[in-house]
């Protein structure tokens, strides 16, 4: 599918791939419908069609473009979310760990162990969809730390608290690689790139009698769409592609951190 195939490519490439297929569409229907021996079918099928008629198949492809477009701008406003979530429950930990009057540098080395797993190992695997067993592992440790029943001396709320920003941090790390995980829905491409040639197919059959007319309008649409579809694909997977989303946030909660060990 064109989405699994140049979602890993470049910028450049992604736009130049789905120039590449409208073009080409273009260029048939012009051929067809101006060449001496396909030209006379061309008008057969033209003839007695009313334009109006035809709106209704770029009604479909606006909404269905609207629908798959929020859809992008919504997985990758959720995954911005739960990174920043994910930032402030790390931080939380620590500044918790810190504030107590217990010693708890136990819970700050596991914490900077997750978040150094986090940035280093994790983040390149979400690529691919696949979670690290070293965060997970870290996780986990880190779990048990903060469980030990050694650290209710620094307070039942203290402590309570505590394990609520541990538990927060399973929960977003869960909800991200869920993210991470989510394969596009290659139907609603294959739909919008069927809608998009029926009216690129619909413009050349109104425009048959104005050559010059048909050409500028085809290639104007063909250009909207692949402005469209490109911007659309690159927010499509919000850690994968050439618009991931970067792990900045959980490396700066990761300087304080060792700030706070110096």
């Amino acid at each position: 599918m064109i989405l699994g195939v140049w979602l890993d490519c470049p910028v450049w490439l992604i736009f130049t791939g789905l120039g590449g297929v409208f073009a080409g569409a273009v260029a048939l229907l012009v051929l067809l419908t101006n060449l001496p021996w396909t030209r006379p079918g061309m008008l057969r099928l033209g003839t007695g069609v009313v334009p109006t008629y035809f709106t209704a198949i770029s009604v479909l492809l606006a909404l269905l473009t609207g629908f798959v477009a929020n859809d992008a701008w919504e997985r990758q406003r959720q995954a911005a979310r739960v990174v920043q979530n994910e930032r402030s429950n790390l931080l939380a930990v620590h500044d918790l760990s810190v504030a107590t009057v217990s010693d708890m540098s136990e819970i700050r080395a596991a914490l900077l162990a997750y978040a150094d797993a986090l940035v280093t190992d994790e983040w390149p695997k979400m690529t691919d969809g696949l979670s690290s067993p070293v965060a997970g592992a870290a996780l986990a440790q880190l779990m048990a730390v903060a469980a030990d029943p050694k650290h209710v001396v620094s307070g039942q709320a203290a402590h309570a608290l505590l394990l609520d920003a541990v538990m927060n941090l399973r929960t977003a790390r869960g909800e991200r690689l869920a993210l991470s995980d989510a394969q596009g829905d290659q139907s609603k491409w294959l739909t919008l790139m069927v809608l998009a040639g029926l009216t690129l197919v619909a413009i050349g059959l109104v425009h048959l009698e104005r050559p010059v007319a048909q050409v500028t309008t085809l290639m104007l649409f063909a250009i909207a769409m692949v402005t469209t579809l490109g911007v659309v694909a690159l927010h499509e997977r919000p850690f994968d592609g050439p618009l991931a989303m970067s792990p900045a946030p959980i490396e700066r909660a990761k300087a304080v951190m060792v700030e706070g060990r110096s």
